[in-house]
């Protein structure tokens, strides 16, 4: 066991603590993965808030990136000194889902209580996610780690980790956008702005981005948005069906977890259109359609997780176009913060205007 700083929560709406918690070395199938940079999405700070309960005390954080330090017994592929993303996709690879090429929705139940991490005397420790990436170090599984470029800042390979391929793999692998189709995206935060590349990466003619603040919108445009709706206006889909030329979108990509945005997402649609949901609503929380509507046009509705990907087989395909300059990574980080200002981090995650927020060591 060695000891390193971590965030834990230890209250649900509580302030993280800065504190020093005990990490196991790697086991079969482990690595130990000394952390540059890990971004605060809004999937942290909903658990941080009990949106959807779980073990306290935890460590929360998933968007990571760093260098590999150690590693357990049979390793493949990986060796001490690789710079890898590491993210949240722990997948067994043998069970129905990833066997049939969908790992993001693993069958295979994985304890993050009994994980890598315990506090310093020794009680349970959550491994939230199964990462913990708030703290120097991660032990996980090696199939959750790819490995990037070794002039790739890791401040940016962390945003690839969970909003970028979260944004993208929506539109090419769950909504399976083709050429010259439109997109309407209700959000245009960290996925929301991923998911607006992915369309244009994708050929879409036009993209909509629907957001509450205007600032936002402007900022949609920058990263491929053709035009910008407002979402407080009374029927934000009649402005969206004249922004696409008189009709309606083949898919609309929900990237928020407001339920106003899930119970208006069909309106948006075309006929044999597809909404994808992908922003995550607090538990309990509905939304209401009216499925003969639905039925009688051919339209659908989709679950989609981390983009549905491989990231064997994603993530390096990304990392090419951001070489290129065909992925903006660099403009989505906001701002850069230390551990110890991760709650002030998170403070300003909250007020909506940032985009990436990124935590970086050393």
């Amino acid at each position: 066991m060695q000891t390193i700083k971590a965030a834990v929560c230890h209250e649900f709406g509580a302030p993280l603590v800065i504190e020093e918690v005990q990490l196991a070395p790697p086991g079969m199938g482990e690595i130990e993965v000394t952390l540059d940079a890990v971004a605060i999405c809004h999937s942290d700070i909903s658990y941080a808030e009990g949106a959807w309960g779980g073990h306290l005390p935890a460590v929360y954080g998933h968007e990571a990136a760093g260098v590999i330090t150690a590693l357990g017994s049979g390793i493949t592929g990986f060796k001490t000194g690789d710079p890898v993303v590491v993210t949240l996709i722990r997948s067994c690879g043998t069970c129905p889902s990833c066997a049939s090429g969908r790992p993001v929705i693993c069958e295979t139940p994985h304890d993050t209580v009994r994980g890598p991490l315990t506090t310093a005397d020794g009680k349970p420790l959550d491994q939230a996610m199964a990462c913990g990436a708030f703290a120097e170090k991660v032990v996980v599984d090696q199939r959750q780690i790819v490995k990037i470029p070794e002039d790739m800042g890791k401040d940016v390979a962390a945003l690839v980790s969970c909003g970028v391929i979260t944004g993208v793999g929506a539109v090419v692998n769950a909504a399976q956008l083709r050429a010259g189709q439109d997109v309407v995206v209700i959000g245009a935060g960290g996925v929301g702005l991923n998911a607006i590349q992915g369309a244009r990466i994708a050929g879409a003619r036009r993209i909509v981005a629907v957001d509450m603040s205007p600032e936002k919108l402007e900022i949609a445009k920058e990263f491929g948005a053709t035009h910008g709706v407002l979402a407080t206006e009374e029927k934000p889909w009649k402005s969206a069906y004249k922004a696409l030329g008189g009709r309606s979108a083949d898919a609309v990509l929900i990237t928020v977890g407001a339920i106003p945005a899930y119970d208006q997402a069909p309106r948006y649609l075309a006929r044999g259109g597809k909404a994808v949901l992908i922003g995550m609503p607090h538990s309990g929380a509905k939304a209401a359609y009216e499925p003969v509507v639905l039925a009688a046009v051919g339209q659908g509705l989709i679950g989609s997780k981390m983009g549905d990907v491989v990231i064997q087989r994603d993530i390096p395909w990304m990392v090419d176009l951001y070489q290129q300059g065909r992925l903006k990574l660099d403009e989505l980080i906001s701002g850069r913060w230390s551990l110890e200002q991760i709650n002030e981090a998170i403070a300003d995650t909250k007020t909506g205007s940032a985009k990436r927020n990124v935590i970086v060591f050393g």
